[in-house]
C-alpha cells in the first residue's frame, strides 16, 4: 500500500513529518509519497518557489526511509488537482491500494475540490482526526464509503472511506512564517536543517503571513 499526502511545503514542518511518519506505520504503508503542490487551487500561491520548497523536503526526510518526495504536481503544468494526480499514481501503480490522506478540516472542504466524487476512483481516502474527537456526519454519498476495518482498504484498490485518530501536532505552516518574518526562534518546530536553509536564503523573513 502506498501513502498520499499532499501540501504547499511552505516550509515542510513537524506537523506534516510526524503524520507521515505515524501512518506509514499505522497502516503498514511501503512508502508514503509527500507531493508538494505547484498551483495549490484553495490557497494562496506559496512563498518559497517549488524548487526551494523541495529541497527543504529533502532536507526534513533524508534519514527516513519510507518518505518519498514525488514532484508530479510541479512538473505537470497548471493547477494542482489531487484527482489528475491521483489518476496519474493509479498509472505507476496499477495494483497497489492508494491511500490519500488529509486532515479533517480539508475532508471538511472536500466537496468544492475538482471532480471530488472521482477521487474514490483511484484511491481510498483516509480522514486524520484528533483523538477523542466525534466520527464526522457523512452524507450518503460518503457514508456508503465509510469501512471501520483498517484490513478493507488493503483488501480493495480504492473506493473506501476510513478515519483515522492521529497525534496531531498544532503547527501551521502560517505560523511558522510568520515567526521567521518576526525574526522570533522557530526551534523544535521543523528540522534544524530547513530552519538553517531558510535563514541562509532569507525566506519568509520580509512578508506578512497569510
Amino acid at each position: 500500500m502506498i501513502g498520499i499526502f499532499g501540501g504547499t511545503f511552505d516550509p515542510v514542518h513537524y506537523g506534516h513529518l510526524r503524520s507521515a511518519l505515524e501512518v506509514k506505520e499505522l497502516f503498514g504503508l511501503d512508502e508514503v509519497r509527500l507531493i508538494p503542490s505547484s498551483q495549490p487551487p484553495h490557497r494562496s500561491q506559496p512563498h518559497a518557489t517549488a524548487s526551494m520548497r523541495v529541497q527543504m523536503l529533502n532536507m526534513a526526510i533524508a534519514n527516513q526511509p519510507g518518505l518519498v518526495i514525488d514532484t508530479r504536481e510541479i512538473d505537470r503544468a497548471g493547477a494542482s488537482y489531487m484527482v489528475l494526480t491521483l489518476e496519474s499514481l493509479r498509472q505507476d501503480f496499477p495494483d497497489q491500494p492508494l491511500l490519500l490522506f488529509i486532515g479533517s478540516d480539508a475532508f471538511n472542504q472536500l466537496t468544492s475540490w475538482h471532480q471530488w466524487q472521482r477521487l474514490f476512483d483511484f484511491a481510498h481516502i483516509v480522514v486524520l482526526t484528533r483523538p477523542g474527537f466525534p466520527v464526522l456526519l457523512l452524507d450518503e454519498f460518503f457514508a456508503v464509503r465509510q469501512v471501520g476495518d483498517r484490513d478493507e482498504l488493503a483488501q480493495n484498490l480504492s473506493g473506501k472511506l476510513y478515519c483515522q485518530p492521529i497525534t496531531q501536532l498544532d503547527i501551521s505552516a502560517t505560523a511558522v512564517r510568520k515567526i521567521f518574518a518576526d525574526h522570533h526562534n522557530p526551534a523544535f518546530l521543523l528540522p534544524d536543517a530547513v530552519i538553517a536553509y531558510i535563514n541562509q536564503n532569507k525566506l519568509y523573513q520580509a512578508q506578512i503571513a497569510h
